[in-house]
């Protein structure tokens, strides 16, 4: 029987030892086909799969097919291919750096401001869950819900919602806004959202940053693409637009305006003058009066003592 144990515990062992080379032996070339992709390909981006529904990245897959290549890994092997190419590619260290415990790598060839904007269209509403983040501000509008009278009045009032009967179904008496953006969603809140229908949440791929020729261009920097990007220039442009009117600067742009400007100020400056104009008739008016006056009572003063 020892005999026995020991034979089998060693057949165990073999097995064992079988297994991990093979998943080694898997790590190393699947690292080794990363490599390759990674000297292919001109654009790679990370992302970040932590709670990213499967489907999500399966639409993004198909949506994007002919044009992408997304590649779910393990941090342990994408660092091992990055360690075989990051010492000739400018900026792979600190690109390393960004990889999360869940990654998936995007390897294309498409402009990365143009590869985020394609992603963030494939975008998808949800229902909100307790601990998520407010993405804008959210409001419930008035009017009369699917819900029938119940508890669900209750459950409504109580994350501020003003609710009511109307028909026997409940109904929203105004508008109210019940999270600000970036706000953390309570479970009372996520559970009041769902039952009016409420899908404030949009679900995508949450992409970290994009590499391109040694750049590095993170959320930030590839969010401005499209409304966002168009936002910050007109805002950009008001601001100038304002200063160069209040320093009196003149360019094609602002000339309208400061002639507008000069206009308004000269009329208030006409208007002034002419206050002042008034004023000095006045005075000048009410000094000839008092000299008549007193000519007169010197006059009369003059007579009465002749007489």
């Amino acid at each position: 029987m020892k005999g026995e144990v020991v034979k089998m515990g060693n057949t165990e062992k073999t097995k064992t030892a079988k297994t991990m080379s093979k998943a080694i032996e898997s790590k190393t070339q699947e690292a080794e086909e990363m490599r390759k992709l990674f000297e292919k390909y001109s654009v790679i981006g990370i992302l970040d799969l932590t709670k990213t529904p499967t489907i999500t990245l399966q639409n993004v897959q198909k949506k994007s097919r002919g044009q992408s290549l997304i590649k779910v890994t393990k941090k342990a092997v994408l660092t091992r291919a990055l360690a075989a190419v990051k010492e000739r590619e400018k900026n792979f260290v600190e690109f390393e750096k960004l990889i999360p415990k869940q990654p998936a790598i995007v390897f294309t060839d498409i402009d990365p401001f143009k590869f985020y904007a394609m992603v963030d269209k494939l975008k998808t509403p949800a229902a909100a869950k307790e601990g998520d983040l407010a993405p804008d501000e959210i409001s419930v509008s008035a009017g009369p819900t699917n819900l029938i009278a119940g508890p669900a009045i209750s459950e409504l009032t109580k994350v501020g919602i003003p609710a009511g009967v109307e028909e026997g179904k409940i109904a929203v008496k105004k508008d109210v806004v019940v999270a600000k953006k970036g706000s953390v969603i309570s479970k009372a809140l996520a559970n009041a959202l769902k039952k009016l229908g409420i899908e404030p949440m949009l679900i995508g791929l949450n992409v970290i940053a994009i590499y391109q020729n040694g750049m590095i261009y993170g959320k930030e920097a590839l969010s401005l693409v499209g409304e966002g990007y168009m936002n910050k220039i007109r805002e950009a442009y008001m601001q100038a637009l304002n200063l160069s009117v209040s320093v009196g600067y003149p360019t094609k742009s602002n000339i309208g305006y400061l002639l507008a400007k000069a206009k308004l100020a000269a009329d208030a400056l006409a208007s002034r003058i002419k206050v002042e104009e008034k004023i000095e008739e006045k005075s000048e008016t009410q000094t000839q009066t008092i000299q008549t006056i007193q000519t007169t009572q010197t006059n009369e003063s003059t007579s009465g003592g002749t007489s």
